[in-house]
């Protein structure tokens, strides 16, 4: 089977169990393929876990959350050495933490302080942990996707812009339609009352047959499909035109005045970097083997939206950084 057909299967597959969110379904697919990391905002109950869960589950993959604590250590995210003891010697060990896993979920990551925050950083960029002075390489499939919640602000701990750009995307998930929010309230139903009935059933009862649609993905499946999302073409007008959207957020008083007020801090390379690497994942998950502006647009707000800053003023007036990335849009000439 095909690379694109196993990639579709999957988005399919964790759209069975999470409604009502299918751009945010798409944009962990897109991370997952530009071999990216991923921080995912909303408000408590919108099923971030639960996404993030649904990928791991369909995908062949370890599978590791780390619930982000005041009193978490960096020891408990990258693992540390232990003292072995026998009868003839007695040696340190390291004792891999849950960081080494294919995909690994950290929940409420802005609930503990900076210093367990940067534990992640060597994780996420260098795909490499080092402790003790020894470096334990990362495997080969590993994405760190991490959530937080906008409106607790008492008790956490705002991460540090070093690490806000090592991700490749910020998606925020929103609350779903009031469709999708029926067929949610159906979901859960049929699961609750299916753990009940293999409740009831009893230890000896025969398992279930899967569900249609069930197989999981191999790995290999995630490779081959990064091999051909490296050969996507990207013209050099299309390369110019990324460029000049981040190179814009550097200087906006040579675009508007309004971004001139509204922006104080503009994007990093990795911001094109970001928008080339996601402009050509989506372009492929859409079949065509070249990149266009639709695909860079598809993709600019989960790209750029963490890595503006705004003015004080722009803050006072509630500006976003969507409408600010609307505006560059604007403002932009296309290629």
């Amino acid at each position: 089977m095909a690379a694109r057909e196993q990639i579709e299967q999957l988005e399919v597959a964790i759209g069975h169990s999470i409604i009502g969110q299918r751009e945010v379904i798409r944009r962990l697919i897109i991370g997952l393929l530009a071999n990216g990391n991923l921080l995912v905002e909303g408000l408590p109950g919108l099923a971030k876990t639960r996404a993030i869960k649904s990928l791991a589950k369909n995908l062949e993959a370890d599978f590791s959350r780390i619930q982000f604590t005041p009193d978490l250590l960096p020891a408990d995210v990258t693992g540390t050495d232990m003292l072995y003891r026998d009868e003839h010697k007695s040696e340190f060990r390291f004792h891999p933490g849950p960081i080494f896993a294919n995909i690994v979920l950290a929940d409420e990551i802005n609930r503990a302080p900076a210093k367990v925050q940067s534990a992640l950083l060597e994780a996420m960029e260098e795909r490499q942990v080092t402790v003790a002075g020894k470096t334990h390489k990362m495997p080969p499939l590993f994405m760190v996707m991490a959530t937080q919640n906008p409106i607790e602000q008492e008790g956490t701990y705002p991460l540090p812009e070093a690490q806000m750009d090592r991700f490749l995307m910020h998606v925020l998930m929103t609350y779903p339609p009031v469709k999708d929010e029926v067929s949610v309230i159906e979901l859960v139903r049929g699961e609750e009352i299916a753990a009940a009935g293999a409740s009831a059933t009893g230890p000896t009862a025969m398992p279930a047959e899967p569900a249609t649609g069930s197989t999981v993905i191999p790995q290999q499946a995630v490779f081959d499909a990064r091999r051909e999302i490296a050969a996507i073409h990207v013209s050099d007008a299309m390369g110019r035109y990324m460029a000049d959207l981040v190179e814009a957020s550097r200087h906006p008083a040579n675009y508007s005045d309004e971004l001139a007020r509204w922006i104080e801090i503009g994007a990093s390379p990795r911001g094109s970097i970001a928008l080339d690497k996601c402009g050509r994942t989506n372009a492929w998950l859409e079949g065509r083997d070249y990149v266009d502006p639709q695909d860079i647009h598809a993709v600019i707000h989960d790209c750029l939206r963490h890595r503006l800053g705004l003015s004080f003023e722009a803050q006072g007036e509630g500006i976003s950084t969507d409408r600010v990335i609307d505006q560059l849009l604007e403002q932009v000439a296309l290629p």
